[in-house]
């Protein structure tokens, strides 16, 4: 496994980040297709072997068992210090709004709830999910900076947000010497590369860490048109970013499966050795051994250039999808 620093921050962060959603209660979360404690102690457990230090979970998925999971893992296989815990916290809920309480205080109470079911005292890095056009900047931005003067955060990142956003957030930072944005998590992969535009130079200019999620978008980029996963089949929200695009995509798909059968490779190592080229270290869920595995793999392949050309050369600009499709429907202080 290789290490690198994660933006301007002191973390050594494997180039690979284990991302944690499939892991959870299934009975009681938002995913069908999520696996159970075992299996998710065993893919931790093997992650840890394998180098990578670098966990990203959020308070969300399957209702915290992903993060309890997780916690649970690390405290039994690993030193609190050796690793790297990423979480993140979603908007405040109408319920929030309408009993009046802020920006700050939601903060808060997310933050203690997520170290609870992690049972750490205190995360790495505290990541703000989505943002949220009902609460001012002012206060999220306060709110995160006070957590990590209490210690409860060391630093602090956001996720599916708009360049200018995390420009305008961490400025506004910058000015009053509060903490700023020290990663991105955005929606980036071979298939999906609208983060090239703006987000990408931006990070680069700032030495902001990009840890992009849906690295291998949902499975597509490892899978040939005759093999299936439970997650292709049930996993609703990624073919609703997905299938609209199905055609094109298919195309590079292709190129990247052409690929591994020249090398000898799995089409995870070559669609994450792209990946690896552009950003810092990809989110990448794995719901079986062999996910982390392919993954850890593909830290040591190098495409060369001419592969790289050839991956590339045929996409052709999406609309935005997901989260950030919601959030391209809102005018900055106004929802609509």
């Amino acid at each position: 496994m290789k290490y690198t620093k994660l933006g301007n921050s002191e973390l050594s962060v494997s180039r690979i980040c284990m991302g944690c959603m499939g892991f959870g209660n299934a009975a009681t979360g938002q995913h069908s297709w999520t696996v159970d404690e075992a299996q998710s102690r065993e893919i931790i457990k093997r992650g840890l072997e394998l180098g990578i230090n670098f966990f990203d979970t959020a308070i969300v998925y399957q209702n915290g068992t992903s993060e309890q999971f997780l916690g649970r893992a690390l405290r039994d296989f690993a030193k609190r210090d050796e690793v790297v815990v990423a979480t993140k916290f979603t908007p405040r809920t109408q319920e929030e709004i309408d009993d009046g309480i802020p920006g700050q205080q939601h903060i808060e109470n997310y933050i203690n709830q997520s170290l609870k079911n992690l049972n750490m005292e205190y995360v790495d890095l505290y990541i703000y999910h989505m943002w949220d056009y009902h609460t001012p900047m002012e206060e999220i931005m306060e709110g995160l900076h006070n957590i990590v003067k209490a210690g409860k955060a060391r630093y602090i990142g956001i996720s599916n947000c708009f360049a200018w956003q995390l420009a305008k957030a961490n400025f506004y930072a910058r000015e009053r010497h509060l903490t700023e944005f020290g990663s991105i998590q955005g929606h980036y992969n071979l298939i999906a590369r609208e983060e090239e535009r703006e987000m990408a130079p931006f990070c680069r200019d700032q030495n902001i860490a990009m840890t992009p999620y849906s690295a291998l978008a949902g499975g597509r980029l490892s899978k040939r048109p005759c093999e299936t996963s439970k997650r292709l089949v049930e996993d609703s929200y990624a073919k609703f970013k997905y299938d609209s695009t199905a055609e094109a995509d298919g195309k590079i798909i292709a190129r990247v499966a052409e690929i591994a059968d020249k090398r000898g490779v799995s089409m995870t190592e070559v669609a994450l050795a792209w990946l690896l080229t552009k950003v810092t270290a990809p989110v990448v869920g794995a719901t079986k051994i062999s996910h982390v595995e392919g993954a850890a793999r593909a830290v040591d392949f190098a495409l060369t250039d001419n592969e790289i050309n050839y991956l590339e050369e045929l996409y052709v600009p999406h609309a935005l999808v997901g989260v950030m499709a919601q959030n391209g429907k809102q005018k900055a202080g106004n929802v609509v």
